[in-house]
């Protein structure tokens, strides 16, 4: 039986994505599986992939459906207990998936994560303090920014399942939605251990792509409390970061002349709050 499902996502990265296979396969103390959905590639992803030769290596594709869309395909896909998840420009170091597992099966985790090595430009970097991760029960600190690294968390298959998986109508910032609604379920856990490598500082990458991710995150905070259960601290949190970046977005909008798109942001946010009173504007 497979015990952990590996998928990797990717979109035009001939270049990299066999070093991110590689380092999936190579991995030892597991019974492992991996699946790779290319996302609609345009240079040679597909012929780059069609020639490893595994047994254990599963191709998928969709048609530019976006990097959710192929998480949950691939997820869909997998047949083991927990499900890996790496993105195609990153990589793990080896033992990443025998180590986490110990680690999961010591702490009764229903997901994980692992520290990482920051890499940009070929250069190994520090991240600044506001990134580095946490252990346990970090809602609060999570509602800033993303504090869960997609390459590097395993995640039960069932509890993936039961969470629903990445908002495909979140163009990004869909993993900060997905971390969010787990920690409303419970803790993240996190091997002390830098065992995946992220590499960044690439035109090609969502961070770069998008300008004002904040209003992804908006959108997100926006859906969660409309449509997830949570307790009242929970929502006060939640309430108070939403209109913290709602307005930081809609000021930043009036300020280069958008005042449409800060009204229209500013409606979004107000209508999932208790008091949609609170004004666009102050403290």
């Amino acid at each position: 039986m497979v015990t952990v499902s590996a998928v990797i996502p990717t979109f035009d990265r001939a270049a990299m994505v066999s070093e991110a296979v590689a380092s999936v396969l190579s991995q030892r103390g597991a019974d492992l599986e991996l699946v790779v959905v290319d996302d609609g590639s345009t240079d040679d992803t597909p012929a780059v992939l069609a020639g490893i030769s595994d047994s254990r290596l599963r191709l998928a594709a969709t048609s530019n459906r976006g990097v959710a869309a192929a998480r949950n395909l691939g997820a869909s896909m997998a047949r083991g207990r927990y499900v890996a998840f790496l993105d195609s420009d990153d990589t793990w170091l080896p033992g990443k998936i025998e180590r986490q597992l110990a680690y999961m099966a010591d702490t009764g985790q229903a997901v994980s994560q692992t520290q990482e090595i920051w890499m940009r430009g070929g250069r190994r970097v520090n991240p600044r303090r506001v990134h580095l991760k946490k252990d346990g029960d970090f809602f609060r600190q999570a509602l800033r920014l993303c504090l869960v690294s997609p390459s590097s968390v395993m995640i039960e298959r069932d509890y993936l399942r039961q969470v629903g998986g990445f908002d495909e109508g979140l163009a990004a910032c869909e993993d900060y939605d997905l971390w969010l609604r787990m920690l409303l379920r419970g803790p993240i856990g996190l091997l002390d251990e830098a065992l995946t490598v992220r590499r960044g500082g690439r035109p090609d990458q969502l961070s770069a792509r998008f300008v004002g991710m904040d209003l992804f995150r908006i959108k997100s905070l926006a859906k969660i409390l409309a449509t997830e259960k949570m307790s009242p601290w929970h929502r006060d949190c939640m309430e108070e970061e939403l209109v913290c970046k709602a307005r930081i977005y809609a000021n930043g909008c009036c300020k280069r002349g958008r005042v449409d798109e800060a009204a229209r942001v500013w409606k979004l946010a107000r209508q999932s709050l208790r008091d949609p009173d609170v004004p666009a504007h102050g403290a």
